[in-house]
């Protein structure tokens, strides 16, 4: 195939993935961003198939077929609310993709003794190397965040008081092994051993992060992937890939940046795996005895019809319910009373980012209803009723007035500056942080108990009746 040709397919593919990306930034424009993207992946993965010298495409098409078959079942039958897990085992996959490629790279280089010499031959392992130690971190920190997302392991930090400490030393031991490879490119068993390094690697970095974590552990999964990517791109030559894999790498750690600053963690933090660190444990019955008002489903209803300008504030127990649509119907009925009614999200509701952008988008909610964090924080003192579902941490006051709390500097959805405030959760337990939320206790908050769709249809079938 000419290689004009191939250039310019790839130079097409590149810009598609980034108007693609660009496209991602908005939820009115996601889908065509996520098409965009496909489409570039789509004339990349054509071209490089036409170019290279392939004898048999036996194993591409069973590939193409399983690959395929995999996709639509999960496309079809994967809710909305299990996407987190979805997108983790994404990520792992990507991370082991990239694995198997530079081993398998690997592997035909030592049976044909053919490592280079030089400066080539250096670039060469050291590009080898890279790729399957993050690939190995990605697949299996991956497999580690689907699991506790999908509750096959407790979702709750898991560990000893030294994990920092065995990553520090496990990373080091990483390092070492490339460097080894470089100089003694023909050590096989140093290769795997620098892989098995880097799996256990990729389990205890994500094994010690809790579940209010996850947002920025899928964040910075999703860039490891893409890096592993990039370096496989090196190793094939393939210059899309390389691009391909740079912009998700990137992109991703754009994203995990924005989320540790939306849940005040560092950077640095993140990457050795030592989030996440809960409050002293405090008795929820014992904080909130003789300081909480419940509320009724008719009693919110009489709420609402005085009301002018409601916002919604959806949380993980939206999710955990499945109470988007009811949500919607909710709304609804608001509207028909001319309500203003919109919706407030904060970056790392849920668990992973746009959780709740995804979730309500599934409802079929207007795009220009889902408000940011800081537009809509200027809004609640002029707002009548404030609906908080299921989002404890992320509206906890504590992050803005209590300097000894573990969230402290947090930025938070301001909620108890609403006229008045109704919060709907199961119970009086603590959120992620393991903290007690001072807004159950604020004069404006009425607290409504029970499951979180079971509630908004109540409610909404108490405001059509009144």
């Amino acid at each position: 195939m000419n290689i004009t040709i191939v250039n310019l397919a790839y130079l097409l593919a590149a810009v598609l993935f980034i108007l693609g990306i660009k496209g991602l930034t908005r939820p009115k424009t996601a889908v065509r961003g996520n098409m965009l993207s496909a489409t570039g992946m789509l004339i990349a993965v054509v071209v490089t198939l036409l170019d290279r010298s392939i004898l048999t495409y036996d194993f591409i098409v069973a590939g193409l077929v399983v690959g395929g078959v995999i996709g639509a079942v999960m496309a079809l039958k994967v809710k909305m609310t299990a996407m987190p897990q979805m997108v983790a085992l994404l990520n792992g996959s990507g991370g082991g993709a990239s694995l198997g490629l530079a081993a398998a790279s690997y592997l035909q280089s030592l049976e044909r003794a053919d490592f280079g010499t030089g400066a080539i031959a250096v670039l060469a392992v050291f590009f080898v190397a890279v790729t399957v130690i993050i690939g190995a971190v990605t697949l299996t920190g991956s497999l580690v965040a689907f699991a506790k997302l999908q509750e096959i392991i407790p979702g709750k930090p898991l560990g000893f008081a030294g994990m920092r400490y065995l990553n520090g030393v496990l990373f080091l031991a990483s390092l070492a092994g490339l460097a080894m490879l470089i100089a003694n490119p023909g050590n096989t068993p140093l290769f795997w051993l620098t892989v098995a390094v880097a799996a256990v690697l990729g389990l205890t970095l994500v094994l010690p992060i809790g579940g209010a974590d996850m947002p920025v552990v899928i964040a910075l999964l999703n860039s490891y992937s893409g890096i592993a990517a990039a370096a496989a791109g090196f190793i094939m030559g393939n210059t899309v890939l390389i691009i391909a894999g740079s912009l998700v790498g990137t992109s991703g750690l754009i994203l995990t940046k924005i989320m540790c600053v939306a849940m005040n963690r560092s950077l640095t933090n993140v990457l050795f795996g030592v989030m996440g660190e809960v409050g002293e444990s405090v008795d929820a019955d014992e904080y909130y005895a003789g300081k909480i008002k419940s509320a009724t489903a008719d009693e919110v209803a009489m709420v609402l019809e005085t009301a002018r300008r409601v916002v919604i504030v959806p949380g993980f127990g939206m999710a955990l319910s499945q109470a988007q649509h009811a949500v919607r119907e909710l709304m609804a009925a608001m509207e028909k009373r001319d309500i203003e009614v919109e919706y407030a999200i904060h970056p790392v509701a849920g668990r992973m980012p746009g959780h709740m952008n995804v979730l309500l988008a599934e409802a079929e909610v207007p795009y220009e209803k889902l408000v940011e964090m800081d537009r809509i924080n200027p809004t609640f003192e002029q707002t009548d009723v404030a609906i908080v579902i299921g989002a404890n941490d992320v509206t906890n006051p504590m992050a803005r007035e209590d300097k000894g709390s573990p969230i402290y500097g947090m930025p938070i959805l301001n909620v108890d500056k609403a006229k008045t405030v109704i919060v709907i959760k199961r119970s009086l337990s603590h959120g992620f942080a393991g903290l007690p939320n001072p807004l159950f206790t604020k004069e404006n908050t009425l607290m409504v108990f029970g499951d979180g769709k079971k509630a908004v249809v109540e409610m909404t079938a108490a405001l059509d009746a009144a």
